[in-house]
């Protein structure tokens, strides 16, 4: 019975551990976001390189996590509860390693516009990024509180990083249908609208998983 209880200790423990990772995970997704439009709104070139160069850290953290959760269904037998927590850290990083390679992708395009001297003046990215930066953050926060009314939140406003997303293309299409020198800078522009907007879509999908996890489906 002492050596059954010291499993389950250590299993909890480890358990606890990687749970912890993926919150880690979480706030490096969300600062490489948020350092990627920084980037682009500065023309900072220095700083969207460090978020390309980043990007090794977090999918080494998330292959980690990964590693530890196998290695929990493998080591034990979980019970229901603990099924769903491991099986909502395998959803959550995925999730999480995407929001990075967007964050890198919005970096890509920084340097690319960062000679750029004209650039359609209409377009809200500061304003959508901000929305689905928040919407991750507290996705993680619903996630690392187990609190399913966060959750619910964060899904809800979805809707709204859609909204400014079809009205962020519409004014790239018409600044570019106005000035024929926006073109290239337009539609650089609208791969990175796309990548904030998958931010958004993102972390509604955590905060699915999380709902899940908590058994409020």
């Amino acid at each position: 019975m002492v050596r059954l209880t010291k499993v389950r200790t250590a299993y909890h423990e480890a358990l606890e551990q990687t749970r912890l990772d993926v919150v880690r995970l979480g706030a490096l997704a969300a600062d490489a976001v948020h350092a990627s439009v920084i980037s682009l709104e500065r023309r900072d070139t220095t700083l969207a390189a460090r978020v390309i160069a980043g990007d090794d850290d977090v999918d080494q953290l998330r292959r980690k996590i990964e590693a530890a959760c196998i290695e929990l269904i493998w080591r034990q037998q979980p019970v229901a509860g603990e099924l769903r927590a491991v099986a909502a850290m395998l959803e959550i990083i995925v999730d999480l390693e995407r929001v990075g390679d967007y964050a890198v992708g919005i970096s890509k395009n920084s340097i690319k516009l960062a000679d750029v001297a004209l650039r359609p003046a209409r377009v809200e990215i500061g304003r959508i990024s901000a929305i689905a930066t928040e919407m991750l953050r507290e996705a993680m926060r619903a996630y690392t509180e187990a609190d399913a009314r966060v959750a619910e939140t964060v899904i809800a406003r979805d809707d709204e990083v859609d909204h400014l997303y079809a009205r962020g293309i519409e004014a790239l299409q018409d600044e570019m249908q106005a000035d024929s020198g926006l073109v290239r800078a337009g539609t650089i522009m609208l791969f990175v609208l796309a990548n904030v907007e998958r931010v958004g879509d993102r972390a509604q999908n955590i905060a699915w998983h999380t709902k899940e996890m908590l058994g409020k489906i």
